[in-house]
C-alpha cells in the first residue's frame, strides 16, 4: 500500500506523551505520611513521606516526571529521541519507567561502582547502562553519547530546579503541607531533605516562602559531599576529591540546580552514622529504607534532640527516598561495609543511635 506521504507533526506526539504521563500521574495516589513516635522526644512529632512506593520506587519518579515533561514542552524530545542521563541509580531508574512508558531508548552513565540492584532496575525498564571508571567523567560521557546519537541529555543537575512547578501543581511541598493539615501541629518547624541535585531542595524552600509558611528546610549533606560547605561559603568552585557512598545525595562539586538561598539550615552526617540511622529507622518502621534515608534521619534526630533540650514541641517531616531493597548488596551487606573501613563505626553509631531512639 503506498505511503501517504503525511508525516505526524511534533506536537502530535508530544500531545500524546504528555497524555501518557498525565495518564500514569493520575493512576499514582500520593505517597503516604508516616507518623512515628519516639518516647524520647515528648510532644515531638516525626513524619517521614514514603516516596519510595512511586512506580519507579523513589523519590526520583517526581523528577523523572517532571524532567521529562520539560523536555517534551521544550521540544527536546520527540518521537524516537534516545534519551540519556548522568546518574548514579534511582534518576535513571525513574526515567527508564518514563522512556519505556513513551517507547523512547534510554541510556543512563554511572559509575561502575553504582549498586547491582539498580543497575537490574534500569534494565528491566528497557534502559541501557553505560559504565566510566571516574565520576567526574559522567556528564561529560553522557552530554557525548546524546549528541552522537542526536539524542536528549536530560542534565538533571542543572534542569531539576527549574523542571518542577514550586507554586504547586502537586509538587511534594503542597503534598506535605496538605498531609499534615489535621495534624497536632500542622505547619512543621522543620522539613529535612538530601540534596542530589538540589531540585528538591529548592522547590520546598521556594514553596514556603510563596506560602508565607513559617516551616524551614534543613538539607541533611553526606560525607565527602560540596554542598555543606558550599552553604557556608557560597564558594561555587569547591570541589571535594572524597568518596561519597551515599548514593543518590551528596555531590562532589557544586550543581546549578542546588539553591543555597532557599535552604535554613544544613546539617553533615558522617557515612557510619547514615547506614546506623538507616537500620534504626528500618527497625523502627518495620520496613527497609535507602542510605539517603538514614542520612535525612541522622539529621531529624539532631534537630529533635535540639528542640526538646530548648524545651520546644512541634513537627519534623523527612522523605523515605527508596527502599533498602535496592542496596541488600551494599549498606545492608556486612561484608561490604568492612571493604568500606566502615564496619566498627557503624556498629558503635548503631548503639548510640539506639539508645537515643529506645530501639
Amino acid at each position: 500500500m503506498p505511503s501517504s506521504g503525511f508525516t505526524p507533526a511534533p506536537s502530535t506526539w508530544s500531545a500524546r506523551a504528555v497524555a501518557l504521563i498525565d495518564a500514569d500521574n493520575h493512576r499514582s495516589a500520593d505517597t503516604h505520611l508516616i507518623a512515628l513516635t519516639l518516647p524520647r522526644f515528648p510532644g515531638i512529632d516525626l513524619y517521614f513521606k514514603d516516596e519510595s512506593t512511586h512506580p519507579s520506587g523513589s523519590l526520583k519518579h517526581r523528577l523523572a516526571r517532571s524532567l521529562f515533561l520539560y523536555g517534551i514542552c521544550n521540544g527536546w524530545i520527540r518521537e524516537g529521541t534516545c534519551v540519556v542521563e548522568a546518574s548514579s541509580g534511582s534518576t535513571a531508574v525513574s526515567e527508564a519507567y518514563f522512556a519505556k512508558l513513551l517507547g523512547l531508548p534510554f541510556v543512563a552513565v554511572m559509575p561502575r561502582t553504582t549498586s547491582v540492584d539498580k543497575i537490574r532496575a534500569i534494565e528491566f525498564y528497557g534502559g541501557r547502562c553505560h559504565f566510566v571508571s571516574q565520576l567526574a567523567a559522567v556528564p561529560a560521557t553522557a552530554a557525548q553519547i546524546a549528541a552522537d546519537s542526536g539524542g536528549h541529555f536530560m542534565d538533571q543537575f542543572t534542569y531539576a530546579e527549574r523542571a518542577t512547578d514550586w507554586r504547586g501543581n502537586n509538587n511534594i511541598a503542597e503534598s506535605i503541607f496538605s498531609q499534615m493539615s489535621r495534624e497536632p501541629h500542622p505547619e512543621p518547624q522543620w522539613i529535612v531533605v538530601g540534596a542530589g541535585t538540589g531540585g528538591t531542595s529548592a522547590t520546598i524552600g521556594r514553596y514556603i516562602r510563596f506560602r508565607g509558611l513559617p516551616a524551614r528546610v534543613c538539607v541533611a549533606d553526606p560525607a565527602g559531599s560540596v554542598f555543606y560547605d558550599y552553604w557556608h561559603t557560597a564558594d561555587a568552585g569547591i570541589r571535594s576529591e572524597k568518596a561519597i557512598h551515599v548514593e543518590g545525595i551528596g555531590r562532589e562539586q557544586v550543581e546549578p540546580s542546588f539553591v543555597r538561598t532557599v535552604v535554613d539550615r544544613m546539617i553533615r552526617v558522617e557515612d557510619a552514622r547514615s547506614f546506623a540511622a538507616m537500620e534504626i529507622l528500618s527497625g523502627l518502621l518495620h520496613r527497609r529504607v535507602g542510605g539517603s534515608t538514614g542520612t535525612n534521619f541522622a539529621a531529624v534526630l539532631d534537630l529533635a534532640r535540639e528542640m526538646s533540650d530548648q524545651g520546644q514541641k512541634g513537627a519534623i517531616v523527612s522523605l523515605i527516598c527508596d527502599s533498602g531493597e535496592r542496596y541488600r548488596q551494599t549498606y545492608y551487606n556486612a561484608r561490604w561495609l568492612e571493604e568500606q573501613g566502615l564496619s566498627a563505626e557503624v556498629d558503635r553509631q548503631r548503639g548510640m543511635l539506639g539508645r537515643l531512639t529506645g530501639l
